[in-house]
């Protein structure tokens, strides 16, 4: 798998998902500002505004995220 997995046990905020393993290569989604990026996120209202919910989305930290992001990305919105 090389460089499209990497698992930080040592992180402070492991695990931050519920699951077996966590994909850390993308701790900070790279499709956070995508409307439509194909994950598992819901909009919350708040005060300031909308903001997305991706919590219970493991698309970035499973086996195959790292293609499933670099394929959109190169696709765009």
């Amino acid at each position: 798998m090389g460089y499209r997995f990497f698992e930080n046990k040592d992180c402070e905020y492991y695990p931050c998902h519920k699951a077996e393993r966590i994909n850390c290569l993308f701790c900070f989604c790279p499709l956070y500002g995508m409307s439509d990026c194909g994950g598992n996120f819901r909009v919350l209202k708040t005060e300031n505004g909308d903001v997305k919910d991706c919590s219970a989305c493991l698309i970035p930290h499973s086996e195959g995220g790292y293609d499933y992001v670099t394929s959109r990305l190169t696709k765009g919105e």
